[in-house]
């Protein structure tokens, strides 16, 4: 064997920095992670729009928020690398009454979480982004903490605070295969040679389903479509304008400095079946598709007038990873011991990321992790699965992202 970690984690995009970074928190600093890109967040987190929202439906989800976002705030003050966060506050619109229901309940659960959320009345809203008209909203729910950050600086600012705990990293480093003695996992077989281990961390991204099948474990982790666009700059825009949401129109928005970023989740998703590709292989390609792209303008319009038409600069795309029943995939398998997952991140891969580390944390050494930490085990899918419905349902976790209850 070429090199001994305790933890070697593979995948060096969001997730796998994450990870790192919560097990040196946690005191674990034996911790080697790979990345088979020549730089980290190189893949999938590098097309993320970066936004951090903390109002959900459960608690237990506004709670993983809720600690991201109170590890983005102190690495901003405290690191010498900065994430890049900027703590706008965000907007969320509803334009009908079952929405504003919706809200009601939404801020139940983060009163109960102990999130600072209020609704505002146009006119709040209207200073906030005098560009807009928010006429068409029947409420508007604004939470202060929320905001938003670019992927590749968060990566490197855990990569900064793991590092100087002790974490090493690689990059060009494509893992091919584990060894096992007596079934655990024992040691992680790249390019350059076997890596001794007592764990190895799947944060592979898309293609953790690959990583899995090396491993000996088939799970529904399956790539989706996702793209937005930036437009050119315009007078008004500025970066301290809070992050829009307006999921009756599926959308959501922020300032990109000077320019408007607009993305949105759109009703027939485009997927790839991961054994349809190699995993050497660069993830298939994605081209632009205008007509969706066309129609989140187009839903932007009643309340962005004018700014709907303002030109496209730059589309960014991306294959976030999504599972059939909508939940995380985080825990060691208990059909290989030592191999543990932190994938399927359901489009929360960058806003979730401290929270998915500290739950991977809570997962491995807590006596009795909570209820929910243990409900995303993968041995939820022990007993296998039907792969066209797999592939559907994960499909309609983003049709329905900002559905009623979602």
């Amino acid at each position: 064997m070429s090199d001994r970690a305790r933890f070697v984690v593979i995948g060096g995009g969001a997730i796998g920095c994450g990870v790192a970074f919560q097990l040196a928190e946690a005191g674990i600093t034996d911790v080697l992670v790979l990345e088979k890109e020549p730089a980290l967040c190189a893949v999938t987190s590098a097309q993320a729009a970066g936004l951090v929202g903390q109002v959900r439906s459960s608690l237990e989800r506004t709670r993983l928020a809720m600690w991201s976002v109170e590890t983005f705030s102190r690495l901003e003050q405290e690191s010498e690398v900065k994430p890049g966060w900027r703590q706008t506050g965000s907007l969320r619109i509803a334009q009908t009454p079952e929405r504003v229901r919706e809200f009601h309940q939404l801020i139940d659960v983060a009163h109960r979480a102990g999130l600072d959320v209020a609704l505002l009345d146009r006119e709040a809203a209207r200073r906030m982004w005098p560009g807009l008209d928010f006429g068409p909203a029947r409420a508007i729910l604004w939470c202060p903490t929320d905001g938003y950050l670019q992927p590749a600086d968060l990566a490197a600012s855990y990569r900064h605070e793991a590092s100087r705990r002790g974490v090493r990293f690689r990059t060009n480093m494509r893992v091919t295969g584990f060894r096992k003695e007596q079934g655990r996992i024992t040691g992680v077989e790249t390019e350059d040679g076997v890596i001794a281990c007592e764990y190895a961390v799947n944060a592979a991204g898309a293609h953790g389903y690959h990583l899995a099948r090396l491993a000996g474990l088939e799970l529904p982790v399956v790539p989706v479509r996702h793209h937005y666009v930036v437009t050119t700059p315009t007078d008004w825009l500025r970066p301290e304008m809070p992050v829009l949401r307006l999921p009756d129109a599926t959308l959501y928005a922020r300032a990109e400095m000077r320019a408007l970023l607009l993305g949105g989740w759109e009703p027939q998703a485009l997927s790839l079946d991961p054994r349809s590709f190699d995993p050497a292989d660069p993830l298939p390609p994605i081209e632009e598709d205008w007509p969706v792209l066309a129609h989140f303008m187009e839903q932007f319009r009643p309340f962005a007038g004018s700014l709907a038409d303002q030109p496209v600069r730059r589309v960014f795309t991306g294959w976030p990873t999504f599972t059939p029943d909508g939940r995380f995939v985080i825990g060691e398998s208990s059909r290989v011991p030592g191999f543990v997952c932190a994938v399927g991140c359901n489009a929360h891969g960058v806003s979730g990321s401290a929270g998915i580390g500290r739950h991977l944390v809570e997962s491995l050494f807590e006596k009795a992790p909570s209820a929910y930490v243990r409900s995303l085990s993968p041995d939820r899918f022990a007993r296998g699965f039907d792969w066209n419905e797999a592939e559907r349902a994960a499909r309609g976790v983003l049709e329905t992202y900002y559905a009623i209850g979602h």
